[in-house]
């Protein structure tokens, strides 16, 4: 069994994460804090909440979260991806600035928020999408984008009228736009891959 934690901001319903990771194999602590002992083989950050209440609530332990972290796989769902960042639109909080660039609004064109189904366009293999095929649909949920300032980072995007990235990896950072535990079995192939890179 692999030993992950979601940190928890306090902004809304972590079950179905939990449940799913559960299903795959993980056993699964909720944490509030970084102020313990990092004893977890990964790290979530959900995809519920809001910019500024997640940065402030990430930020307020003892010890950072980067320090907590060091070199713990760390996967982040929606939100939790846009935290990678230097910043969003919005709030005016500091992002966690492990991935060069910004988060901003999706265009008042579109329907805001993006919601519902979308296939994924690969770009490259990368860790999270091993297994997964190109044109798989996995489901989303928001009013924001990542604009990473290289595209390198990019392993998928997804065409909302306009190109969305969908899957970004760096380093020991893992994120997905869109929601791996509300994606059925393709998500579920995502979140193993995470727990077989947490099992090195």
């Amino acid at each position: 069994m692999v030993s992950v934690a979601i940190f928890d901001y306090g902004a809304g319903n972590i079950f179905s994460l939990k449940n799913s990771l559960e299903k795959v194999g993980a056993t699964v602590s909720v944490i509030t804090d970084f102020d313990k002992p990092n004893n977890f083989s990964g790290i979530f950050l959900p995809g519920v909440g809001n910019f500024d209440p997640a940065m402030v609530s990430i930020s307020k332990s003892t010890t950072s979260f980067l320090d907590f972290v060091k070199e713990t796989p760390v996967f982040g769902i929606c939100l939790g991806m846009e935290m990678f960042f230097k910043q969003s639109q919005e709030g005016i909080e500091k992002g966690l600035n492990v991935i060069d660039g910004e988060v901003i609004s999706l265009p008042n064109s579109l329907k805001v928020p993006h919601m519902g189904w979308n296939d994924l366009q690969i770009k490259e293999p990368g860790v999270i999408l091993n297994g997964v095929k190109n044109g798989s649909w996995v489901y989303f949920v928001h009013s924001f984008r990542a604009k990473p300032d290289s595209e390198s980072v990019i392993t998928a995007e997804s065409d909302y009228g306009i190109k969305v990235p969908a899957v970004v990896e760096k380093d020991n950072f893992y994120g997905t736009q869109f929601h791996p535990e509300k994606s059925g079995d393709v998500g579920k192939i995502m979140l193993k891959n995470f727990l077989d890179v947490c099992k090195k």
